[in-house]
């Protein structure tokens, strides 16, 4: 009797089961469970300061316009801008090699033609890198460098011409202009550029061209506020996981911040920051143009450009590239080292490391105006000197010594004549020359 029914009666069971399963499946499908409601993480602001353009980073720290029985020329940022705001509306074409290796002799022949402009950066500049401030239309444009750049208008029936002449390895390439403007290229370049102050070559035989303001210089003394950024700021923009990193006191004027990947130190006293992650460090030789465009980058993810900060010096070969302090179109210069500038040594695929000031220039309190020797003054003081070879003097120029009055918390600029020898600059002091003269030292 019992097996009679015992098909049917899995039959019921299965249908059971199957029913159950229905059921706790469209539970499961409208089932919505009642959560807390979740707290929004912060999100960490680290843009420091605003991001800064090629044309912003790369400049002339002078411009020297040649005439026919005259030299002028201007570091007066007004003019500069000027003439570079201009240069942006150009197109440029027909890019070309003209010499792979001119002498240095060669070189201040080229630079002393008449009826052209020389713009003079302070390092050697990736053509590459530079062609996003130029309207370059070439599509093979070579892996070089350049810190001359001419404007030459001499061919008066032609489209002006430019040449980027490299003094660290000679070479010199061409191309050709076209004006949007005619009228406007005369106004804001020619004549611009005579409008310059008077400026005299310092003859030097067979080294590279040398041009000096014929009369004393005015220059503005600032005082300044110095104001601090929160090195906070810093650990939060450059560390992976800044609630990883731990801080240290090692004493009064120095803290330290870490993690597993990197490491951050911070000197109280100078306001200077060191960075590095040791896993990034590389001993391949890099591309100038990557070099300079990854570091000019890095610094821009998180707005570091704190004052006005430009492109000074690169080393490939150490990977190496250095921004410098400007106030007012001049460069400042420093007795401590490193902290009137922004360097990076660029690693694999990031920075390795990262060396900076984290004050930042605030009010202006006082400006005073200072008149200085003329440059052919200067000039003849350093040729008359027993203690240093006149001809190895590659530039005389003004910048600011930058003196930190730490008891009130002042940064004071004080505007004096510098001279470069062998990319190193040194601080021309008459009461105390020859011999005199402080050493800022490039790596």
């Amino acid at each position: 009797m019992g097996l009679k029914y015992v098909e049917t009666i899995k039959s019921i069971v299965l249908l059971l089961l199957v029913i159950l399963s229905i059921m706790f499946t469209f539970t499961v499908w409208n089932f919505s469970p009642k959560y807390e409601p979740m707290e929004q993480l912060q999100t960490v602001d680290i843009s420091i300061a605003e991001k800064k353009t090629i044309d912003e980073i790369i400049k002339p720290y002078k411009m020297i316009t040649n005439l026919k029985d005259q030299v002028l020329g201007s570091v007066e940022a007004s003019k500069i801008d000027t003439i570079l705001s201009e240069m942006g509306t150009w197109e440029i074409s027909d890019f070309h090699l003209i010499n792979q290796k001119l002498s240095k002799l060669e070189i201040a022949q080229l630079l002393q033609r008449p009826s052209q402009m020389t713009l003079y950066f302070p390092g050697e500049v990736p053509i590459l890198v530079y062609d996003n401030v130029l309207l370059m239309n070439e599509t093979s444009i070579p892996e070089s460098t350049f810190n001359r750049l001419v404007i030459d208008w001499s061919q008066s029936t032609q489209l002006p011409t430019l040449h980027f002449i490299s003094e660290a390895n000679g070479m010199h390439y061409q191309a050709q202009v076209t004006l949007p403007n005619k009228s406007r290229f005369l106004r804001n370049v020619v004549d611009v550029g005579q409008s310059f102050d008077e400026y005299a070559e310092i003859d030097r035989g067979n080294a590279p061209l040398l041009a000096v303001s014929k009369d004393p210089v005015s220059v503005t003394r600032n005082t300044y506020y110095q104001e601090e950024i929160n090195p906070h700021r810093f650990r939060d923009a450059l560390f992976n996981d800044p609630n990883a990193v731990k801080r240290s006191q090692v004493d009064s004027t120095h803290e330290e911040y870490g993690d597993d990947h990197a490491f951050m130190s911070i000197n109280t006293k100078t306001k200077m920051l060191n960075y590095v992650m040791p896993a990034a460090e590389s001993q391949e030789i890099a591309i100038p143009s990557e070099l300079l465009l990854n570091t000019i980058d890095f610094i821009n993810e998180h707005g570091g450009w704190t004052d006005e900060y430009r492109y000074a010096y690169m080393n490939p070969i150490s990977r190496y590239v250095e921004f410098q302090l400007y106030v007012d179109g001049l460069p400042v210069y420093s007795d401590h080292s490193e902290t009137n500038k922004i360097t990076q040594k660029w690693g694999k695929t990031r920075v390795f490391k990262y060396i900076r000031p984290y004050y930042t220039l605030d009010v202006n309190v006082e400006k005073v105006e200072e008149e200085l020797p003329s440059g052919v003054d200067v000039a003849k003081a350093l040729k008359n000197s027993d203690e240093l070879d006149f001809d190895s003097i590659d530039e005389i120029s003004v910048g600011y010594y930058l003196i930190h009055d730490e008891s009130r918390r002042l940064l004071i600029l004080q505007p004096c004549w510098y001279y470069l020898i062998k990319d190193n600059w040194f601080r021309f002091t008459p009461a105390r020359f020859p011999g005199g003269g402080e050493q800022f030292g490039l790596e």
